[in-house]
């Protein structure tokens, strides 16, 4: 049994949303390309029935229906990824923003400073935060790709769970094909099992085991702070003098 329809929702919370965060900002160092990749895909559950062999007659249709979108809206579980992955990426997004404003901080400094500064001084500045925007960037693309892994191990959970249990709750009505209800134009309320899959989804799986979180509290590179000047070895004459062995 294929169940193509299956937990839409959790891939929309799982695109990521950082790069249009960044798009249309001025900044002097070249904007980092977007990562190639598209949205997670979810891993389908593989038949459990085997086909008839050449020849044989298929048995008889034995028909239910279930609305995957109301059994998601009634799932504990699917509820606790949706809310948690959104949060992931409200903090990340907020954590962007605060560190752009950094940015936009240190390159007007930079722009009054400019005609007061050493040009070497200047060039070591901008240098410096040249490496923290790149630095910063990296760091928040591994985020947000970090948040895509945590919402497609949810999917994949919530998924593996749900065709368990459309399978069970199929097999002790006798029923051996299922339906999702948007293919469905009519159809007798007991040919519906969606209720009865939402209560057994809701004891079979309640919560779902997210990897934690490991990125920083800013997400972001330390301050650069301005460039100084490199020490000189110390002289002969500022040298501490060496000790005479006694006699």
């Amino acid at each position: 049994m294929r169940l193509r329809h299956l937990l839409p929702g959790l891939l929309l919370l799982a695109s990521p949303a950082m790069a249009q965060q960044q798009q249309g900002q001025d900044w002097f160092i070249p904007g980092q390309q977007r990562p190639q990749g598209g949205q997670p895909q979810a891993q389908r559950p593989q038949q459990s029935q085997q086909r008839p062999a050449a020849g044989q007659r298929p048995p008889a249709a034995v028909i239910a229906i279930v609305d995957i979108p109301e059994v998601q809206r009634l799932s504990a579980a699917f509820n606790q990824v949706r809310e948690e992955i959104e949060r992931r990426r409200a903090k990340l997004n907020e954590d962007l923003q605060r560190e752009q404003g950094r940015w936009r901080e240190e390159q007007q400094s930079l722009a009054a400073a400019r005609a007061t500064l050493p040009p070497e001084t200047l060039r070591e500045r901008e240098r410096a935060l040249q490496d923290r925007i790149s630095d910063a960037q990296r760091i928040f693309r591994d985020r947000s790709r970090a948040i895509d892994g945590a919402a497609q191990q949810g999917l994949q959970q919530i998924e593996q769970a749900l065709g368990a249990v459309i399978r069970q709750v199929a097999a002790s009505r006798g029923v051996n094909l299922v339906l999702p209800r948007p293919l469905i134009i009519y159809n007798e309320a007991p040919f519906d099992i969606t209720d009865e899959v939402s209560a057994q989804m809701n004891r079979v799986l309640r919560s779902v085991n997210l990897p934690p979180e490991n990125a920083p509290a800013e997400g972001a590179a330390p301050a650069a702070a301005p460039a100084q000047p490199p020490q000189r070895p110390a002289t002969p004459a500022q040298q501490a003098p060496a000790q005479q062995p006694r006699r």
